[in-house]
């Protein structure tokens, strides 16, 4: 691999304009630039993301015929199912319009396919079991159904009405659905997931038959879990519902995530690191290995002792899902070893038996270690694989897929994330084609790692107002990054080892100064090289005893060089 480039970001507009109409500090202003807010305006929106700042629902494509058509359903008792995806998403958004619709007067019936025997969508084994179990006369598909047409009109010919509420590409050709409620159609909401897309579904059922007792800031904690878990950029509304729900999740009026964060061991206040890796894999776990059942049954009960019960299954099957996953990863990586070169700019990679359940938190991990887009297929006895791929930024990895469709069984999903259906004959042919469309689309600059800095901070800088501003950011995440900040020509000033793993320095700079407490994970790990240093690092909040004090999070380091 090639060496870590450090590249100083510049700023986008001046950061003076913010400076003198926020009264913030210069640091924060360039932060602000940074995320592309050159108006006070816009920038005060960010710093203080508020309810009433959700736009108007109906503006979403499609909505206002769905919700017409659904409430119709209500008033005529009509059999209504709601179809939706095994993973936190998915099964969010099925909690939250099941939870919504039954408020509102009805009896719908969530469904969930099986990864292994049905796999995603709107499959034909997965509609003709939901078919024969419910006899749908609305089916609402949740988190799929955009690129379904086939299905769809098969369900329409059984006298079937169905609507869509999703959020994954369209193809060239719509589903004969009455409605299609998806921002990829042109609605300035591209950026939210499915559950997203149910909240405004069920703020728009609201809108027009308001229903005492139902507050939606309740659900908000709902909304964060499958937000983050999607890896969405939180911008936008999705700023606002992860904001609004963490702190919402604080005091969940649902039996099933309290029993959840308990079990998870975590405590306020949250952030959308403890959804990513503490929650979120738990509610995956199911879906991932077996059925998604039991985490929907979670989101769903009322009763504490069947949710500790339920809480404890998943966390057990997290961890399940975790040794999988790294045995799988293992694998995978001494194939990578053996296989990749520099010049290729994609990793393809195949296995027999690995299960299809955690091929995407496989593909992710590749893909990080080695800055490439990457695909990990397992493939079954019967000869067919089934494979999850993760990109990254210059190749969107759905449309890479589709000049390779005549390989694919089929394929889908995001410009970051597809899944792929493949015959174990077409793989020697897909793999020579992906990697060569790979490296058509990437340039060399593309393919050469980068570490992206955000700005240059003295030490003597940082203080607990430094800390203050900086969390006004939050909720940090895809689309809203932690800053990473760089400072010079730093010294330890002590330094010790913990778990004989990680280094925790009292860092100089230019050898004086107040020294600055810092920790580096991993980093007794690797050889240092001999100070003085430039360093990487994150800001981070160290309580102790009661005391708050402002920590940095070293994430890289390198021998100092002169500033240019």
């Amino acid at each position: 691999m090639s060496p870590v480039t450090w590249f100083l970001r510049p700023a986008l507009f001046s950061e003076h304009p913010l400076v003198e109409a926020l009264g913030c500090p210069p640091f924060l202003a360039r932060l602000l630039t940074l995320r592309g807010m050159s108006d006070p305006a816009d920038a005060r929106l960010f710093l203080d993301p508020r309810l009433k700042n959700l736009a108007d629902p109906f503006l979403l494509p499609g909505m206002r015929p769905a919700i017409e058509r659904l409430l119709q359903a209500i008033d005529r008792r009509e059999r209504i199912v709601l179809y939706g995806d095994y993973d936190v998403d998915g099964v969010t958004s099925l909690a939250l319009f099941t939870r919504i619709l039954r408020c509102l007067g009805a009896d719908p019936h969530p469904f969930l396919p099986l990864r292994m025997d049905e796999g995603y969508g709107l499959s034909p084994e997965g509609l003709a079991r939901c078919v024969a179990a419910h006899r749908p006369q609305l089916l609402l598909a949740l988190d799929c159904g955009t690129c379904s047409v086939t299905e769809i009109t098969n369900l329409r010919a059984q006298g079937v009405d169905v609507l869509v509420f999703d959020h994954h590409e369209s193809k060239a050709e719509q589903p004969p659905c009455l409605a299609l409620v998806n921002p990829k159609l042109g609605a300035d909401f591209h950026y939210l997931c499915s559950v997203g897309i149910v909240f405004k579904a069920c703020h728009a059922l609201l809108k027009l038959r308001p229903t005492p007792g139902v507050d939606l800031r309740e659900y908000l904690d709902i909304v964060a879990l499958g937000t983050v878990a999607d890896i969405v950029p939180l911008r936008g509304e999705n700023r606002i519902f992860v904001q609004r729900g963490l702190l919402q999740l604080e005091k969940s009026r649902w039996t099933g995530v309290r029993a959840l964060i308990e079990s998870a061991g975590i405590a306020p206040p949250f952030t959308p690191a403890d959804i990513g890796f503490k929650l979120g894999p738990r509610i995956n776990a199911a879906g991932r290995l077996a059925s998604a059942e039991q985490a929907l049954e979670l989101l769903l009960t009322d009763d504490h002792a069947r949710a500790r019960e339920l809480a404890a299954a998943l966390s057990e099957q997290n961890r399940e899902r975790q040794e999988v996953e790294q045995a799988i990863h293992l694998e995978a990586e001494a194939m990578v070893e053996r296989e990749f070169l520099p010049e290729h700019a994609a990793i393809i990679v195949a296995g027999d038996g690995w299960h299809p359940g955690v091929l995407g938190i496989v593909a992710s991990r590749l893909s990080k270690a080695y800055h490439r887009a990457t695909l990990v297929i397992g493939f079954d006895e019967t000869g067919l694989g089934k494979g999850s791929g993760r990109s990254i930024e210059g190749l969107s990895m759905v449309k890479a897929l589709a000049t390779c469709a005549e390989c694919l069984v089929k394929f889908g999903g995001h410009e970051m994330a597809a899944g792929l259906t493949i015959q174990r004959a077409r793989f020697p042919e897909f793999q020579s084609s992906f990697r060569s469309q790979a490296r058509a689309l990437l340039t060399d600059d593309q393919l050469r790692p980068r570490l992206y800095l955000d700005a240059e901070v003295p030490l003597a800088d940082l203080h607990f107002d430094f800390l203050t501003h900086h969390e006004t950011l939050q909720p940090f995440g895809i689309g809203n990054s932690q800053p990473l900040f760089l400072a010079r020509n730093v010294r330890p000033a002590e330094s010790r080892i913990l778990k004989e793993k990680h280094y925790r320095f009292m860092l100089l700079q230019n050898g004086g100064g107040r020294a600055q407490q810092a920790i580096y994970f991993g980093g007794a790990q690797r050889p240092l090289p001999d100070p003085p240093w430039d360093i990487a690092f994150l800001i981070a909040r160290n309580e102790f005893n009661g005391r708050v004090a402002l920590q940095l999070e070293i994430k890289a380091l390198r021998a100092a060089e002169a500033a240019p």
